[in-house]
Parts: C-alpha cells; structure tokens; sequence
C-alpha cells in the first residue's frame, strides 16, 4: 500500500507530469486539509499467453479509480451522490476475458492516433503512409491493433500509477519509433491524467482516454438525464463517414451549441435521433483550459473536465446496442453513455487548417486532462 499525505493538486506534483497553470473557471471543491491517497494493486487475470494484467486501486476520500496494465484501461470509477452513496459511473467488464474480446474501447487509452484517419492516409514530407482501415473506408483508434490492446509496464506513484510501451517503427503502419507514458494521479477529487511521448521520426499522434461514462451509474438506460455544457464557440461538421468536412462551424443556433446547459433528452432522440459524434474546437492555448460540465441532477454527481487539448469528440454511445454483458450483468443499449474524448481534431493530418498533428524527433508530446468530481 502507498500513501501520499498532503492538500497539494495533481497540477503541482512533480509526479504527475502535469503542465504548470491556473485552475481554470470551473468551481472545483475546495481541497482539504489533510488528504490521502492510497494505491493499491492485485492481478486481475491472465492473457492467453500467460502474461498477467494488473489492476491498480487508486482510492482517496471521493474517489476510487481502478485502471488495468492492459490497454491503461479505466476499469471502473466511483464517487458518491448527494447522499455519500457511490456508484461506479464507467462502462466495462466484470473480467478480463471482456476486454479481451472485441469491445469499443471501453475505458482504454487509445493511440497511436485517435479518431479517424480519411482513408487510412497520411503523407509527411512527401511521402505517403498507409495504415489498416478498420471503419468503414477509415482507420480509427490506432489501427488493429491500437494501444488499448497494449500490456504497458507500470510504476507505482505515491498517489497514482504510471504506465509506459514503445510503439515499433512501422506498427499499424505509423513511421518512428515512438515512446509512451500515461500517468493516472489521483488527488482528492481530481483525476489527472498525462500524456507524454517521444519519437525517432515524424509522426502523427493524438492520445486520449476513451472512458463511457453514466453518473446515475453504471447499467442505467440511458443518458437523458444528463446536463451537458462545452466551452466551444465551433465544432467540426462531417461527411457520411464521420470524416470531418474541413470546415470550422459556428455552434450558434445549432443543436451542436452547448455553450448553456442542455439537457440531452432535449436534443436526444428528438433533435438528433442518432447521437452525437463530432468534435468540439476548444481553447488551443496548450494551458489548463475549461473543456466541458455533465451534471446529473437525480444524484447530485457533477464532472468537470478541463484540459490542454485543442478539441474534445462528444459521442453519445451511438452504436451501442445491448449485445455486450458488462458489469454486474448490465446491458448496454444505444446512448447508455457518453464519452468527453479529449484531443486534436480528427483527421487532423490531412487537414492544413486544423491543429498541427504531427511529433518530431527532439520533441515531447505532453497534454493533460484533469477530471473533477463533485455533488450539488
């Protein structure tokens, strides 16, 4: 067991890796005097190889986190209601045979490049790459094998855990040899999670978690309930293959315009019978920004969201449909979820006009997303 005493955020430990800045306009709960982080660890099973997956409890007064040596995958979050009841607000598996089989991500980090790729192509100074197309004409999340399917090597923090790969040279067909480090620190209420890494070649990279949350918890029906803000002026508009189009649309007086609280039921199924799935431009000052406020009113629970990435893709679970028993035998039909993925802009390599996309030798790719959980 590890233990870190101490009313310091995660944004100013030097362990977390985390950029220095403000704390953003969202109301956070104040920090107590006195917290306390425990990190704890068990092997949750073994892949077919033999190699076995750990699960890391991180646990503090609010919140317990779990995430696996697998994939980095948030296996499950819990934080209390208005009443100090906890629920775990994340979708996933009982076992690790369910995230072995095929799953959509469900709590993983995912890279080398997340969200799609148009065609599965790239070109970097002259010369075009080809990766595997896994949806539709597109590549998504990395490729066959993205970095959800990746046993990372762990280090225990004192209050959290991080984790490090190496992506090949050519793997999913993506150039360089490219060194990974995400870190989960927990501190108090906050969930910090950086991203950090390096490479021997030009590459494109855009590393996110792909968390499905539900604050009513998880094996509710749906996320009607659920009031949504996001602090964008624009978002990205898409062709039929969900590849943006390349413009940068205004939010105003469109149902993409979440700039006030809106409560999903109002948009969904209503207004947009199948969901959102599209990316919302944020700040793309690289500091501590702002991105997005779910609240849920039955239960008091109340995420904020801030980050140094450019964008944030809001996708409502579109494609869920029921088939994938999850924890505690709960079903998982169609918008039983959401997902706040922070990153760039998808596509983004092929798009001039978007946020530069690519990494180079010498250069360190470092972004961080803060999670903090509260009850009104």
């Amino acid at each position: 067991l590890y233990c870190i005493w101490g009313g310091g955020s995660a944004i100013n430990n030097p362990e977390s890796g985390s950029p220095q800045g403000g704390r953003g306009t969202h109301s956070a709960p104040p920090p107590p005097a006195c917290t306390m982080t425990e990190v704890s660890s068990d092997v949750f099973g073994k892949l077919p190889d033999g190699r076995p997956v750990e699960r890391f409890t991180l646990r503090s007064r609010w919140v317990t986190l779990r995430v696996l040596s697998l994939g980095g995958i948030v296996s499950s979050l819990e934080s209390g209601d208005r009443h100090g009841n906890m629920a775990d607000m994340v979708l996933g598996f009982d076992n690790l045979q369910g995230y072995i089989n095929k799953h959509p991500y469900f709590g993983a980090v995912v890279g080398r490049v997340a969200n799609r790729i148009a065609k599965g192509k790239f070109s970097i100074d002259g010369k075009e790459y080809q990766l595997p197309i896994n949806n539709g004409p597109n590549s998504i999340h990395g490729g066959l094998k993205g970095f959800d399917k990746v046993l990372w090597t762990p280090e225990v923090l004192s209050n959290g855990v991080r984790f490090s790969m190496t992506s090949a040279d050519g793997e999913e067909g993506y150039p360089g040899e490219l060194k990974v480090w995400v870190t989960y620190i927990l501190d108090g209420a906050i969930l910090a999670i950086n991203y950090k890494a390096q490479t021997t070649k030009t590459t494109p990279i855009n590393l996110t978690n792909h968390s499905y949350f539900n604050l009513a918890g998880n094996g509710f029906p749906n996320i009607y309930d659920h009031e949504v803000s996001i602090e964008a002026k624009n978002y990205l508009p898409v062709d039929m293959t969900s590849i943006p189009t390349g413009e940068i649309a205004s939010v105003e007086n469109t149902r993409f315009d979440f700039k006030k609280p809106v409560v999903l039921g109002n948009r969904i199924p209503n207004e947009l019978a199948g969901g959102f799935d599209h990316n919302f431009c944020l700040n793309c000052s690289k500091q501590r920004s702002p991105c997005a406020r779910v609240y849920h009113q039955p239960s008091g629970r109340l995420l904020q969201i801030e980050t140094t990435q450019p964008g944030v893709q809001f996708y409502t679970a579109n494609f869920l449909d029921g088939s994938l028993k999850g924890k505690g035998g709960a079903m998982y039909p169609k918008h039983s979820a959401f997902c706040l993925e922070t990153q760039n802009w998808p596509d983004a390599v092929n798009k001039m006009n978007f946020p530069d996309a690519l990494l180079r030798p010498g250069e360190e790719y470092d972004h961080t997303t803060w999670f903090t959980f509260s009850v009104l």
